[in-house]
């Protein structure tokens, strides 16, 4: 029997999710035994237009990258989106609260007018396509994509956790950011990380985005208790989860 084809693919991005992949050493030889990659620029010179499963890092700023997604989408009997960037449009996104002209001067100068330059408002990969399912996280956890393959090749559906960080937080014994007077935005966001950056002396920056349905109520509490104003709020929330409407520049 042949093991299902997986092709992975990079658009905007820093490319560090698939360094999470490579860094995988002993376990990645063990994916490999039941899947095979036909498509990997960053380890792999192979190109192929043939795969079962396809994974997607990064966001969309182009649109000749938005037609490459929708090919990769037709292909794909699995479509994937890695990471912040592809599950969001990370922090990528932050661009999209400025005018795409004034972000072509200031990144370009004097050539912001060039064609090959050209840019346009960031979307995530579910904004141009279906997505079947999403690794959350700036990076992922290599375990997380690796359980999410690994199922979908079981026939199973991944379950993705759909709680707040703070949950997490909670049964570390962590003591609360807030504690320190910061602004966390664990209790927003989607876990799955075992509140790594609260945990490592960081608050949560909302990586993971949000989790279904969030309780904005409960989070306002939480800011009042602590002295803190939804604006405090509103521009932790930009780094990850800006959240203005793409659109033409």
């Amino acid at each position: 029997m042949s093991k299902p084809k997986i092709a992975i693919f990079d658009m905007a991005c820093c490319e560090g999710c698939q360094l999470q992949i490579v860094n995988m050493e002993e376990e990645i030889l063990e994916l490999l035994s039941v899947v095979d990659p036909v498509e990997w620029r960053e380890a792999i010179s192979d190109q192929s237009e043939e795969y079962d499963i396809a994974i997607i890092e990064g966001s969309v700023t182009r649109h000749e990258d938005e037609e490459k997604v929708i090919k990769i989408r037709e292909r794909a009997k699995i479509l994937i989106a890695l990471g912040a960037c592809a599950t969001m449009g990370g922090v990528n996104k932050l661009k999209n609260n400025f005018e795409m002209s004034d972000v072509k001067k200031y990144v370009y100068a004097d050539n912001a007018d060039d064609e090959h330059l050209n840019t346009a408002p960031v979307k995530a990969i579910d904004e141009v396509v279906t997505v079947d399912f999403k690794v959350h996280g700036c990076p992922i956890d290599a375990e997380e994509l690796t359980y999410v393959v690994r199922c979908l090749l079981a026939g199973k559906n991944p379950i993705i956790p759909n709680h707040p960080v703070c949950v997490e937080c909670k049964l570390r014994e962590n003591v609360c950011r807030y504690e320190y007077g910061e602004v966390c935005l664990g209790p927003l966001t989607r876990a799955g990380c075992d509140a790594r950056c609260p945990s490592n002396g960081f608050w949560c920056f909302g990586c993971r985005g949000f989790v279904d349905e969030p309780n904005v109520a409960a989070a306002k509490e939480v800011m009042a208790q602590y002295g803190k104003t939804m604006d405090d709020l509103k521009d932790k929330l930009l780094l990850f989860n800006s959240k203005q409407e793409a659109t033409d520049a």
